[in-house]
C-alpha cells in the first residue's frame, strides 16, 4: 500500500472537479481525501495499491466543457492508513451534493448543445 499526493491546478474549482474525483475513487476502492485551496488547485491525497493509484493518478486528468486539468505535481509514500474512506472535503459556507449534481447535469448539457450546433452547421 502506498499514498498519493497530488496537486492539481487548471480550471478545476466550483466545477464538480471534486465530486468527479471522490466518485473515481470511491470506484476504485481508494481512500483518502480531495479539498480545494486557496491558491486555486485541488489537493488530492488517496491510499491503494500501486496499479489502482497509477490508474487514478490519469483518471485525474479530467477535461470537459467545465472542468479543465491543466497540471498534476504528485509524489508517492508510504501509506499511514489514516483513513477509512475517500472524502470530499468541504469548507464552512460551501454547498455541497447537489450543486455537484448540477454541475455534472449542465456539463452534460453544453455537451450536446455543442454537438447541437456542430449539426446545425453542418448541414
Amino acid at each position: 500500500m502506498r499514498r498519493l499526493t497530488a496537486f492539481v491546478s487548471g480550471t478545476i474549482q466550483k466545477t464538480g472537479y471534486r465530486a468527479k474525483v471522490a466518485s473515481l475513487a470511491n470506484f476504485l476502492g481508494l481512500v483518502g481525501f480531495v479539498q480545494n485551496l486557496p491558491d486555486g488547485r485541488v489537493k488530492v491525497v488517496a491510499e491503494g495499491d500501486d496499479s489502482t493509484l497509477e490508474r487514478f493518478l490519469n483518471d485525474l486528468r479530467i477535461k470537459n466543457s467545465l472542468i479543465d486539468v491543466q497540471g498534476i505535481e504528485s509524489n508517492y509514500t508510504s501509506a499511514l492508513g489514516d483513513f477509512i474512506r475517500f472524502e470530499k472535503m468541504v469548507a464552512n459556507g460551501e454547498t455541497d451534493q447537489r450543486l455537484d449534481k448540477a454541475a455534472e447535469l449542465l456539463s452534460e448539457l453544453i455537451g450536446v448543445n455543442k454537438q447541437i450546433v456542430a449539426k446545425i452547421r453542418n448541414k
